[in-house]
């Protein structure tokens, strides 16, 4: 790759927003570039999403930080997972002096800066920093109005109809 990189942001109230970042990784490491898809409050373990074992045959690294929201999790304490919201910033800057990286994707990192996780101004530092040719995907929803001026590329997915509201729970191998 090593052109240069823009940011993406895909968020809304839809569904489909960690899919579409799912397909950019997808797309890219079938180029041959290195990606790397690091996930906050997404627990594989837990939930069994086929998506991380996909990505992992295709030689995409994934990252996994504060795998449970409170809002789910009423155990949790906040603070914890401040910490490891934080973390996992730090180890994205990481990742950032590592020059190798064509492309990664922040899934759901909108989440932790709307539920106070992480601060607005925490995230946009990461993205000043970022290198020139590193492509970065964020997802998640409630994107803020200073992260969508910042990016390149904002695509909001808009919820119209979803089979939750009628009953049908998740299903495996179609909704993770």
């Amino acid at each position: 790759m090593k052109k240069k990189g823009l940011i993406q942001v895909y968020t809304g109230t839809g569904k489909g927003k960690s899919t579409a970042a799912i397909g950019q990784a997808v797309r890219a490491a079938g180029h041959g570039f290195k990606v790397g898809f690091l996930s906050f409050f997404k627990d594989p373990e837990a939930f069994g999403y086929g998506e991380y074992k996909s990505l992992e045959k295709l030689g995409v690294k994934t990252f996994l930080f504060a795998r449970k929201h409170p809002h789910f999790y009423k155990e949790l304490n906040p603070e914890d997972v401040c910490r490891e919201c934080s973390r996992g910033l730090e180890f994205i800057r990481e990742l950032f002096r590592d020059p190798s990286w064509d492309m990664l994707v922040l899934d759901e990192i909108n989440i932790a800066v709307r539920d106070g996780f992480l601060t607005e101004k925490d995230v946009l530092a990461l993205l000043e920093t970022k290198p020139a040719q590193l492509e970065l995907v964020l997802t998640g929803r409630g994107v803020t109005e200073k992260i969508i001026e910042k990016a390149d590329l904002v695509s909001e997915v808009k919820g119209v109809k979803h089979p939750y509201n009628q009953g049908i729970k998740s299903r495996e191998g179609i909704e993770y």
